[in-house]
């Protein structure tokens, strides 16, 4: 797929990141992931990110991240686009660039890079060398130790015709605005806080009208109805969506560090399609956590 073509595609809809299957050891399950994404991409999401951040991509082998990055193109030819997440050291993540690309995937998406901080200029280099290692179109993510400024973004559109993409995970209103500003559509602009569905309706209203959702994991009916509402400026769904079941949700998600990730596999296994443990350093949901958002899931009625 050509980086203009999965621009476009990514201009309009909602993301979807699925949780990786592991077994009770922490490896990585196959046959349950394979069904995982049969079972999500008939919903209608536009495009797919493979081993992201909710994939854990942090915890995975340089094997198993071939694994599941084939399996995901493979199980979804013709029906969703697939983005691999790549990350790490600037020669880590252009070695995983390159290894999506071997095996199909039609994009990237460029998490933050590993420990050390790094200055704007230092920033551009780490980009610039994962978007020359492949032919793909790379969405970077804009996060954590990994924070490029208006100008950065515009030093990296020169040099990178294959940067198609930014994803949002700052929360930053004034720089959106900046970027948005400066660099109008050259890229495709993603909203990327955790639950996104919390800011989408703001988000939509700086240019920013596609997001992605954790969510879609195990509640896939409910993160389309709302990416709709949004879609169609109808406020009164979206708050009773959100009274009904996001906030609280959040309240769950908040209460410790990382659960950001656990708390879709505790949806997950508790809607029927177990994706087994998170790994280390994350945790799991306490029984009691889990209680709370079986309760929260129920109310919302069959996916």
């Amino acid at each position: 797929m050509q980086p203009n073509d999965l621009k476009k595609i990514l201009s309009s809809g909602l993301l979807s990141f699925p949780v990786t299957d592991f077994d009770a050891e922490g490896n990585f399950r196959k046959s349950t992931y394979i069904e995982r994404l049969e079972w999500l991409a008939p919903y209608g999401a536009s495009a797919l990110f493979a081993a992201g951040g909710t994939g854990e991509f942090f915890s995975l082998t340089a094997n198993e991240y071939t694994d599941i990055i084939k399996t995901a193109v493979d199980t979804c030819a013709g029906q969703v686009p697939i983005l691999a997440g790549v990350g790490g050291p600037t020669r880590v993540a252009a070695a995983y660039a390159k290894e999506a690309e071997r095996v199909g995937a039609q994009g990237l998406l460029l998490l933050p890079h590993y420990l050390t901080e790094a200055s704007q200029d230092g920033l551009i280099e780490h980009v610039a060398e994962v978007c020359k290692a492949t032919n793909l179109g790379v969405v970077v993510y804009n996060r954590a130790n990994c924070r490029l400024t208006p100008d950065s973004l515009a030093k990296l559109a020169d040099r990178c015709p294959n940067l198609i993409g930014f994803k949002d995970g700052v929360g930053d209103i004034e720089l959106m605005v900046s970027i948005w500003r400066k660099m109008g559509d050259r890229f495709s602009y993603l909203g990327g806080l955790p639950t996104a569905e919390v800011y989408a309706a703001a988000y939509k209203a700086l240019g920013t009208p596609v997001y992605s959702s954790a969510v879609f994991n195990f509640m896939p009916k409910l993160a389309m109805d709302f990416y709709h509402a949004v879609a169609s400026d109808n406020h009164a769904e979206q708050n009773r969506m959100l009274d009904e079941f996001f906030l609280p949700y959040l309240e769950i998600r908040n209460r410790k560090a990382g659960y950001a990730v656990s708390i879709v596999k505790a949806g997950a296994r508790l809607v029927g399609h177990d994706a087994g443990p998170v790994r280390a350093p994350l945790t799991d949901l306490t029984p009691e956590e889990c209680d709370m958002l079986d309760k929260l899931i129920r109310k919302q009625g069959a996916q």
